[in-house]
């Protein structure tokens, strides 16, 4: 039983190793975005590796685990939240290497006037990122619920760039491969954030054993 225990924190602890890096990989897809650090780019990629590296890693280990120790209650669902998180964390890492490749073709063009609210944006996101994994590692099911009430501001913000974005294309045709690329950049924020919502999800599901997805009433 204690080699199982320890067992189930390596687990833990590969999912928080990548949970650093993929929010290392958006904090520095950002940063290529509103200051042109081609570094902050070629660090994306470079973390991208270790991720899809690590999504491997915990895949076999957590098969293994469900198919050697055959867990029950709550270290099942730990184990299948885990598996659950990998895919969400890897899907993540995908996105910020996406929001870094748009970085880079805009590196050399002239700054775009409506950097609008991608700032704003990126940083409610990260949050998003940030609170889904402590309430990973700590349970915490009201912590779990403040990411899912977060994602409703980071959909109304997408809009509000869109809606911005469109009427500037609109003004001044040359810059529409600019704003289209803004327009990626937010969508890949958004879905960063949605996939931030799907951990949370799996953490009420780990506390609680109920799953919330379709049900706005647990949710709230």
């Amino acid at each position: 039983m204690r080699h199982f225990v320890e067992e189930l924190e390596q687990l833990k602890t590969k999912l928080l190793e990548m949970g650093s890096l993929v929010e290392s990989s958006i904090q520095r897809s950002i940063l290529a975005v509103t200051q042109k650090d081609r570094s902050a780019a070629a660090e994306v990629f470079r973390n991208e590796v270790r991720i899809n590296a690590i999504e491997l890693e915990v895949d076999d280990f957590a098969v293994k685990l469900l198919a050697l120790q055959q867990p029950m209650a709550t270290d099942l669902r730990l184990i299948v939240a885990a598996l659950k998180i990998n895919t969400d964390l890897e899907r993540m890492g995908d996105l910020a290497e996406n929001i870094a490749r748009r970085a880079l073709a805009l590196m050399d063009g002239p700054p775009i006037k409506p950097m609008i609210d991608i700032p704003h944006i990126a940083g409610l996101v990260q949050s998003m990122v940030r609170k889904a994994l402590d309430a990973f590692v700590m349970r915490d099911a009201d912590l779990a619920r403040s990411v899912l009430a977060s994602d409703d501001a980071v959909d109304s913000l997408r809009t509000a760039c869109y809606h911005e974005l469109v009427s500037f294309m609109e003004k001044d045709p040359h810059n529409i491969q600019e704003a289209l690329a803004l327009l990626t950049i937010t969508r890949n924020l958004e879905r960063i954030a949605d996939h931030s919502t799907n951990i949370a999800e799996d953490v009420m599901f780990l506390v609680k054993g109920v799953d919330v997805r379709h049900h706005a009433e647990i949710r709230g």
